[in-house]
């Protein structure tokens, strides 16, 4: 499919804007792990996923990580062209969770455009909107939600990602998730597996008991 298709407010810009867009556009095909942007004063541009899945954390002075949100198709990334939203504090890195097709759309374009474009303007505010809500939700998780809460969160949010009640995840990748130690979240599934709602393998979680993990992670 094209861009076109893809960018909401495509049709309304002017031609003039659309070929400015479509000059600049760079389309990426990145594997499973790699780092799109890494936060600092780098300015990658703007991330529009086309199919995959990317993920954006932060990461913290300790080298502890913890995800702000995900992004799906049709999605698009902001922070990692911070460089035109200077109010914007704080470093932001972008990961691809799976095989990812998306498009770049360069800072300095996208910036002129905002700047001639209401419609490109306003759709740019909704997007900020969406994820400071998101980020105001993390930080509701973090300071009132226990930590066994948050795991059975995550897991019930992976599995409903996936499609599927046996994920291939790591306590390593959910302690990176939730901003936590490895250790704590070990302790957190060995107790959920004595109650009877996962069972755990190697390099992976399987939810035996939906019912009970809604129930603690409300």
């Amino acid at each position: 499919m094209e861009f076109s298709e893809y960018f909401p407010v495509w049709d309304a810009m002017t031609p003039q804007q659309q070929e400015a867009v479509s000059a600049g556009l760079v389309s990426r095909t990145v594997k499973k792990g790699t780092l799109l942007h890494g936060g600092g004063r780098e300015c990658t541009g703007l991330l529009l996923v086309q199919s995959g899945q990317l993920r954006a954390f932060i990461l913290s002075s300790e080298g502890r990580e913890i995800t702000i949100y995900r992004l799906f198709d049709r999605d698009i990334c902001l922070f990692s062209a911070s460089c035109i939203m200077r109010s914007i504090q704080f470093d932001i890195a972008v990961t691809a969770e799976k095989d990812t097709q998306l498009w770049i759309i360069p800072a300095e374009v996208y910036k002129r455009i905002m700047e001639q474009s209401a419609a490109v303007a306003n759709y740019t505010n909704e997007i900020m909107a969406s994820r400071f809500s998101e980020v105001m939700w993390l930080m509701e998780q973090v300071m009132w939600n226990s930590m066994d809460r948050r795991v059975a969160g995550f897991l019930l949010q992976e599995a409903s990602i996936e499609g599927t009640d046996r994920l291939h995840i790591t306590h390593d990748s959910i302690a990176a998730h939730l901003g936590t130690h490895r250790e704590v979240v070990t302790r957190m599934l060995r107790y959920f597996q004595s109650e009877g709602m996962v069972k755990l393998a190697r390099s992976a979680v399987e939810l035996t008991d939906r019912a009970k993990l809604e129930a603690l992670g409300g």
